[in-house]
């Protein structure tokens, strides 16, 4: 089995290692722009020496932001900000991903640290879209149920959210569908219960997301890999399950996507979730074993033998870190030098790093 620091195939590219910076909101932009915040934060974490770093979930569209103060990729003129970002990532050895992402009915809401409410549109809200016009709780903006019509507008806002990836040079594209975003909200019968084609049926919810695949992967290049994000379950009775995740898993990954990244829950205010070291890792174990897919697992994982032992053991290829990595943004080197592994530093940091320990090229 390979180990935490073996470089990852995908495709094309080779992550040098197996620890990945999760997408991580920052609530931090004008009008979907990267600023410096974004450079500092997500160079910081390639500093440290993570195999693929993730810019945060981007928005193809202005109405599929979480907050006013998202990232977008919904504009030309944000690539270049973008682009700068990825090739800093690049100089430090690792690998740049971009998340992209419509938030649905989880739209026009306040930043985390402010509160749980909606904005309203004299503040810079709107009105979010979603399969129905039920909200995801009392709290949050009633949303427009999208007409059938609109919904290959979507899906041509994920294509052209992925063309201005490419133009700023990332090396990896996810495609968010979990966490009660646009996608999940179709995937999961607690909150799809439309009454056309993509409504109903197994087959009919999840024809967003393998139209927005489809779209994806004819304009991402073939020697790019195309990762998908699920929650594998809503974690509530009568909803999206684990059974269906391993079915969509399958079908993706006849679809060119070469990643499942295994999340959980996000779709409903009523989900129980048995939260707890690791555990989200057994969802990307079955899909890995029943798909013979890549997977990424992702979930409380805060240490280097924890990490490790997931790798070792077969149970996902790669590790993604959120909190963690927020907490120790130079946790792959802190993780080598635990686990005593050769592992390089930076050629600024060497004065402070293990003596022996080699130069970063």
């Amino acid at each position: 089995m390979p180990s935490l620091f073996d470089p990852f195939v995908s495709r094309g590219v080779t992550l040098p290692n197996r620890i990945v910076v999760s997408p991580m909101c920052q609530y931090s932009s004008d009008n979907g722009f990267a600023h410096d915040w974004h450079l500092v934060n997500l160079g910081s974490r390639a500093v440290g020496g993570a195999g693929l770093v993730f810019t945060e979930a981007a928005a193809v569209t202005a109405e599929g932001r979480i907050t006013p103060e998202d990232l977008g990729i919904y504009l030309d003129a944000h690539v270049e900000m973008l682009s700068r970002i990825v090739r800093f990532v690049h100089t430090q050895g690792s690998l740049a991903g971009s998340q992209i992402a419509h938030a649905g009915r989880k739209g026009s809401t306040q930043r985390p640290w402010e509160g749980n409410d909606g904005v309203p549109p004299e503040q810079g809200g709107w009105q979010p879209v979603a399969p129905t016009d039920s909200p995801f709780n009392a709290t949050y903006p009633v949303p427009r149920a999208l007409r059938t019509d609109e919904i290959p507008g979507i899906v041509d806002a994920f294509r052209a959210a992925a063309k201005r990836a490419l133009a700023a040079e990332y090396d990896v594209l996810e495609l968010h569908a979990a966490h009660g975003y646009l996608m999940h909200e179709f995937l999961s019968p607690l909150s799809n219960t439309r009454t056309d084609q993509y409504g109903g049926s197994f087959e009919n919810r999840i024809r967003l997301c393998l139209e927005v695949v489809d779209a994806v992967r004819a304009v991402w290049p073939e020697r790019l890999p195309l990762w998908l994000r699920i929650s594998a379950t809503d974690w509530v009775p009568g909803g999206w399950d684990v059974d269906e995740a391993v079915e969509l898993a399958r079908r993706v990954k006849a679809r060119g996507i070469e990643l499942v990244d295994c999340s959980s829950a996000g779709l409903s205010p009523l989900q129980k979730i048995p939260t707890k070291p690791g555990f989200q890792v057994p969802f990307a174990e079955r899909v890995k074993r029943e798909v013979g897919i890549a997977t990424g697992a992702v979930g409380l994982i805060t240490s280097a033998p924890q990490a490790a032992e997931i790798i070792s053991s077969g149970q996902a290829d790669c590790v993604l870190l959120a909190r963690q990595m927020l907490r120790d943004p130079y946790f792959p080197m802190h993780a080598a030098q635990e686990l005593g592994v050769s592992f390089p530093w930076p050629a600024a940091y060497l004065r402070g790093a293990p003596e022996g320990t080699k130069r970063r090229t």
